[in-house]
């Protein structure tokens, strides 16, 4: 009896052992990204000096990436979901708020959805539908979003695509910088759209 007593004593105090290691052992820390950080300060005026408001709705993004933890591209077909590499948001809030703060930049403009604006004054409605975001580290960052402009109140819409396919180096933060560089481009291209409309121009893609 007393042998048996031991031996459960012993297997008693290796399974704390093994419970004690497991616990010591640390999880690897989350990091966490931002498309709009480091992305500049949206006009604060009461008045745009555009002479016009924007608005950018929430933007659409592919299911497979639309979730917080990183999806990256690792060869032909083949995706990795990193677990503790996450964006601070999900990306559609993610790019959507980078692109406002990067077209409403750009025009010297406020982006006013959902927020009233004086009567009288030109709001003109940004819709953006991500087909692509696709990242693979050490090559590169990919936005592939079909995009719309349309004066609010009116009819006429002009609908295009831009494609921005930026080298990036290794790392997540060269990722997440070529990224952030894509979104500045597509919101170029809108920005020129929108200021040619707002000019009564008859702008193409």
């Amino acid at each position: 009896m007393t042998q048996t007593m031991n031996r459960r004593t012993g297997l008693a105090v290796m399974t704390a052992a093994v419970l004690a290691l497991a616990g010591c052992a640390s999880t690897p820390p989350e990091h966490f990204y931002s498309l709009s950080n480091g992305m500049g300060v949206a006009p604060k005026a009461e008045t745009p000096a555009a002479g016009y408001y924007i608005e950018v709705p929430a933007v659409t993004v592919p299911q497979q990436v639309a979730r917080n933890q990183m999806v990256v591209t690792t060869g032909a077909g083949s995706i990795d979901l990193l677990e503790y590499d996450r964006w601070a948001s999900p990306p559609a809030s993610e790019i959507g708020q980078a692109l406002s703060l990067a077209i409403s930049g750009e025009l010297g403009t406020i982006d006013v959805f959902r927020t009233p604006s004086p009567d009288g004054t030109p709001v003109y409605r940004i819709s953006t539908n991500v087909q692509r975001f696709e990242s693979a580290p050490g090559k590169y960052a990919l936005i592939d979003a079909v995009w719309s402009v349309r004066l609010v109140g009116g009819s006429k819409v002009l609908t295009c695509r831009s494609v921005a396919n930026e080298e990036v180096g290794a790392g997540n933060d060269a990722l997440v910088a070529g990224h952030r560089r894509a979104v500045v481009r597509i919101g170029a291209d809108i920005s020129k759209a929108v200021r040619a409309l707002a000019a009564g121009g008859n702008p193409g893609c």
